[in-house]
C-alpha cells in the first residue's frame, strides 16, 4: 500500500508538471486555435443536434458576433502584458491567498482556479446587472435574439476592458502565478462557448455535468428577455456559485424568448454601430410588467 500511495503521488506530480510547464509558457497559436476550434466544434454540434430551431439569417448573426469577439480579442491582447505582470508579481513577493496558505501544488490550482472563476467571472457578471453604468456595456450581450456558442464573445469592447480588470482584480486576491491564469482563461473560453450554444443535451448528461460545470441547460435561462430570470444563473465555468449566492433556478427551456425587452428593435441589435452606441446613449429603465411571468 504505502508503494502505491508513493507512486500515486509521484504521478500526481508529474502530471502538474506536465500542465503547469504547458500553461506557462502557452504558445500564442495554441490560444487562438482553441478559440477557433472551440467555435467550430460547439457550431457543428449546434447544428447536428439544437434545441431551438429557427429560420433566421445565421450567416449575418455570426458575422456580426464574430466582430464582437475579435474586438474581445484584441483588447485583451493589447493588454496581456498587464496580467503577466501582475502574476509575475504576487509569485515574486508572494501575495494572495494561495501563496498566504501551505498547501499541496494540486490543491493550489484547484482552488486558485475557483477563485478566479468567482471573481473573474461570476462577481464580475453580477456586478454588471446591479450597477446601472455597468449594464449599459454588458446588455450588448443579452441583446442576441438567437443565442448560440457565437453569442459566448458577444461583447462590447468597453466591457472587455471591465472584465480584464476583474481578472487582474482576482490575480492580486489569488495570489495566482501566470499557468493558473491560462488555464483559469482556457476554460472560461471553453465552457462560456459551451453554455451558450444552441444544443439539445441528454437530461443525464445535462444533470451529471451541472453538479460542478455551466451547461447551456443551466445558463439559458440567463438570456430570456425579461426580468428577473435574466439576473439569475450568472455561472461561467462552475455552477456552484450561483447555488451558493441563491441565484440559481430551472426552467423549461423550450419556453424562453432571447433578447432583452429594453432592447428588442431588430434595426438596433443587428447593427454593429447601434450596439456600440448603445452605452453612450442613456440607461434604459426596466419594463414593469403587470404579472410576473413564469416559466
Amino acid at each position: 500500500m504505502p508503494i502505491l500511495v508513493s507512486n500515486f503521488n509521484h504521478s500526481i506530480i508529474w502530471i502538474m508538471d506536465v500542465i503547469i510547464n504547458y500553461f506557462s509558457d502557452m504558445p500564442t497559436l495554441h490560444r487562438s486555435l482553441m478559440l477557433v476550434g472551440g467555435l467550430t466544434v460547439f457550431f457543428l454540434i449546434e447544428q447536428a443536434v439544437p434545441l431551438f430551431k429557427i429560420n433566421y439569417n445565421r450567416a449575418s448573426h455570426t458575422l456580426l458576433n464574430l466582430f464582437f469577439t475579435l474586438t474581445t480579442v484584441l483588447v485583451n491582447f493589447i493588454m496581456a502584458f498587464i496580467l503577466v505582470y501582475s502574476a509575475d508579481w504576487v509569485v515574486a513577493n508572494e501575495f494572495g491567498l494561495i501563496q498566504w496558505i501551505p498547501m499541496p501544488l494540486i490543491l493550489k490550482a484547484i482552488i486558485g482556479l475557483m477563485l478566479m472563476d468567482l471573481i473573474g467571472a461570476w462577481f464580475v457578471h453580477w456586478v454588471e446587472h446591479h450597477v446601472k453604468w455597468l449594464w449599459q456595456f454588458h446588455v450588448i450581450h443579452h441583446t442576441d435574439q438567437h443565442v448560440d456558442t457565437t453569442t459566448a464573445n458577444r461583447h462590447h469592447p468597453g466591457e472587455s476592458v471591465i472584465r480584464f480588470i476583474f481578472t487582474t482584480l482576482a490575480v492580486f486576491i489569488v495570489g495566482a502565478p501566470i499557468w493558473l491564469v491560462f488555464i483559469y482563461q482556457s476554460m472560461s473560453l471553453i465552457l462560456t462557448q459551451f453554455n451558450h450554444s444552441n444544443v439539445k443535451m441528454p437530461t443525464w448528461l445535462d444533470r451529471a455535468l451541472e453538479l460542478v460545470f455551466c451547461t447551456p441547460n443551466m445558463h439559458r435561462v440567463h438570456h430570456h428577455y425579461r426580468q428577473p430570470y435574466s439576473d439569475t444563473n450568472y455561472g461561467n465555468i462552475f455552477s456552484f456559485w450561483d447555488r451558493i449566492f441563491g441565484t440559481y433556478v430551472r426552467v423549461d427551456n423550450k419556453k424562453l424568448v432571447y433578447g432583452v425587452d429594453t432592447y428588442m428593435d431588430k434595426k438596433q441589435t443587428k447593427s454593429v454601430w447601434e450596439l456600440l452606441k448603445i452605452p453612450f446613449t442613456g440607461y434604459r429603465q426596466p419594463i414593469q410588467y403587470d404579472k410576473e411571468e413564469q416559466l
